[in-house]
């Protein structure tokens, strides 16, 4: 007979003792995140992250019709259906990626480093994420807000904390 992971965890608990909370939280930290577009063609994995930012930048304005509300993805991203990926270097460090069939926003990936900034929307199945951050806050429009308290950086603030070392 084929437990539930409630089940198993609460057989696990009883018989060990331990906390089942406890225990949830341990397993659910070692699933990657799993998400996709619209149409199925693209699926995507990254390892768990809950801390929501968000970009107010003017690029990602224009793309996705408002704030880019993304999780890091990291370096070590899984993507299946990548012949239906189309990508467009919008920066001379970054490119983004999207689904040629229907159009989903999919990354923003880093070239050098090779690092993953994922739009939070494209996970459906998770639904404990925090907005933690908001950069580009200068240029972000007056007719939005968000009323979570978060780090608010500015575009001069982004540069001088993430930026990678100049090439001499």
């Amino acid at each position: 007979m084929r437990l539930s992971i409630t089940s198993f965890l609460i057989e696990v608990s009883n018989q060990n003792r331990y906390d089942l909370e406890r225990l949830t939280i341990i397993y659910s930290q070692k699933l990657p995140m799993k998400g996709n577009c619209l149409c199925k063609a693209v699926a995507i994995e990254a390892q768990p992250e809950k801390e929501v930012s968000v970009c107010h930048c003017g690029m990602c304005r224009r793309w996705g019709g408002g704030p880019l509300l993304c999780v890091h993805g990291g370096s070590q991203v899984r993507i299946e259906g990548i012949e239906n990926v189309t990508t467009y270097k919008s920066s001379e460090w970054a490119e983004r990626g999207f689904c040629r069939l229907c159009g989903t926003h999919l990354f923003y990936k880093f070239m050098q480093g090779n690092e993953y900034i994922l739009p939070v929307g494209i996970f459906q199945e998770d639904s404990d994420f925090e907005l933690k951050e908001q950069i580009f806050i200068d240029q972000k429009p007056s007719y939005y807000s968000f009323s979570n308290p978060t780090e608010n950086l500015t575009e001069a603030e982004v540069f001088a904390k993430y930026a990678p070392p100049a090439i001499e």
